[in-house]
């Protein structure tokens, strides 16, 4: 074949920059909230100044909102953990920032090192948990911003876990198992 009939690009496409999308302010789909995780995890001056450790509770400290979503920062001690939880109506991107954290849902149970991501919808029931021996630092995202955080029993049904008693708002208020959630690295 004529490679003068091949379609080829003259010049540097980032050179016109009428062609590219602006940037957005915020975030406003899944890859743009994983992309937003993985910035503030990068950016360690952001946020390791903040980071607290409880031995009595989880600590947690909202890092910042944009329309319609909150960044939260929690820290875990050995052998702390949230319960089993879902959130709401709200949507999120798990990222753990220092140490590990073990997921336990109704279909499996992962270890989540620093740098892995976990994505997942409304609904999602799991429980995460501070298993290791050295204390751990994660990033959570929610959007919207979390209104709900309903605990779950210690049994799920395959469809679907029954409330327990209880409900909170804020990354301190629960955990559980269930499905709807996807694995970056």
């Amino acid at each position: 074949m004529n490679s003068d009939s091949d379609l080829q690009i003259a010049g540097d496409i980032l050179e016109v920059p009428h062609l590219l999308q602006a940037p957005r302010e915020h975030p406003a789909t899944v890859a743009e909230f994983v992309g937003l995780a993985r910035s503030i995890a990068s950016d360690r001056s952001e946020w390791e100044h903040l980071v607290r450790y409880d031995a009595t509770t989880r600590w947690y400290h909202r890092l910042r909102t944009g329309p319609g979503y909150e960044v939260w920062l929690l820290s875990w001690v050995p052998g702390q953990g949230s319960g089993r939880h879902d959130h709401g109506p709200s949507s999120g991107v798990l990222t753990v920032l220092d140490g590990s954290l073990t997921e336990r849902t109704e279909r499996a149970t992962r270890e989540l090192r620093a740098g892995a991501q976990r994505v997942f919808a409304p609904g999602y029931v799991h429980e995460v948990v501070n298993d290791a021996l050295e204390p751990a630092v994660s990033l959570h995202i929610y959007y919207p911003g979390l209104t709900d955080m309903p605990m779950r029993s210690a049994r799920c049904s395959a469809a679907g876990a029954e409330t327990a008693a209880g409900s909170g708002t804020g990354p301190g208020a629960g955990a559980g198992t269930g499905t709807g959630a996807v694995t970056t690295a």
